[in-house]
């Protein structure tokens, strides 16, 4: 990693309480912390409110902590890359100490706390996670390797599984099946934003696919991978997780990403350049949808097996 721009002496010291809650990178600790809560509600246990709540405070904390420290090694990549460059570090208003000192407090907090407040299988799989994602995925594969993503994207599927464990003390078949949804969703999911921000990563020379392998493998890869979340996510509705809600909105989703990743998959480079990537930035939109909607969907049927709709009480 190159710190030659990032001399903490030239920092002015004007960093407001919004520049430190954006290392906690805000839109991706959403993400983990829902689908942390879905984890923990689909489990078949009963979970105290206030134990539920500090599980997942903790679990956001750490989800934080992880961003902290990724924008802490990632300052030097992130001031050249147009959609990063305003981040509080490379935009100069927070120091990397000051981002590393955070993350590390605060993975460290996160991490005892849950394993306090729940149990420790919880605990030990936040610190894995938080390990992961900075150690495994933005120190060593995302400037290595073309399957950064891929490999990288356990990061981000482990939180319903943590919630499940806060819950449950261990790991399932469906918390499990809950991770490989969110792992197989993440590489078409930055692969579409690859596409139309390749230049990006040409400029900060990370290895995404559409670097090292060029635009059309790219697209096959999106193609694959999608055919492969289909089956994965269809499936999930015939487990202890699933039911007919979550069915219809998993059998909706993926038949229209599919949809999308043929049409991605069949395009040129020179209908990528005269329409701008519409297919592409309409996929990636789609993409933020058919996570939340299928967790959403996990989330109603947990809700509707404890009032038992299914079984006939009401």
């Amino acid at each position: 990693m190159s710190d030659a721009s990032f001399d903490s002496k030239t920092y002015a010291g004007e960093a407001q309480f919004s520049d430190y809650f954006a290392l906690l990178k805000p839109r991706v600790m959403t993400l983990v912390v829902f689908t942390a809560f879905v984890g923990l509600l689909a489990a078949p246990v009963s979970v105290h409110p206030f134990v539920g709540f500090c599980a997942i405070l903790f679990i956001a904390l750490g989800g934080g902590a992880s961003g902290a420290l990724n924008m802490w090694y990632d300052s030097d990549i992130d001031a050249v890359m147009t959609r990063t460059k305003k981040r509080p570090i490379p935009a100069g208003r927070v120091s990397r100490e000051e981002a590393f000192a955070i993350g590390l407090t605060l993975s460290v907090f996160a991490c005892v706390f849950l394993g306090l407040a729940t149990n420790w299988v919880a605990g030990g799989l936040l610190a894995f996670t938080i390990f992961f994602y900075v150690v495994i995925y933005t120190m060593w594969l995302k400037r290595s390797t073309p399957q950064n993503i891929v490999i990288g994207g356990a990061a981000g599927a482990f939180p319903p599984m943590i919630g499940w464990a806060a819950a449950t003390g261990d790991i399932s078949v469906a918390s499990v099946l809950m991770f490989c949804l969110t792992f197989m969703w993440t590489p078409p999911h930055f692969w579409a934003l690859a596409l139309f921000m390749r230049s990006d990563y040409d400029n900060a020379k990370v290895p995404m696919l559409t670097v090292t392998h060029g635009r059309p493998s790219t697209r096959k890869h999106i193609l694959v991978y999608t055919i492969l979340l289909a089956v994965l996510a269809v499936g999930l509705g015939f487990t202890q997780v699933g039911g007919p809600i979550y069915l219809t909105v998993a059998v909706v989703l993926n038949a229209l990403f599919l949809k999308g990743a043929w049409q991605i998959w069949r395009r040129n480079e020179e209908d990528s350049e005269t329409d701008n990537f519409r297919i592409e930035r309409k996929f990636f939109k789609l993409s933020l949808l058919y996570l939340f909607a299928h967790f959403g969907a996990i989330l109603i049927e947990a809700g509707a097996a404890r009032l038992g709709l299914y079984a006939g009480v009401l």
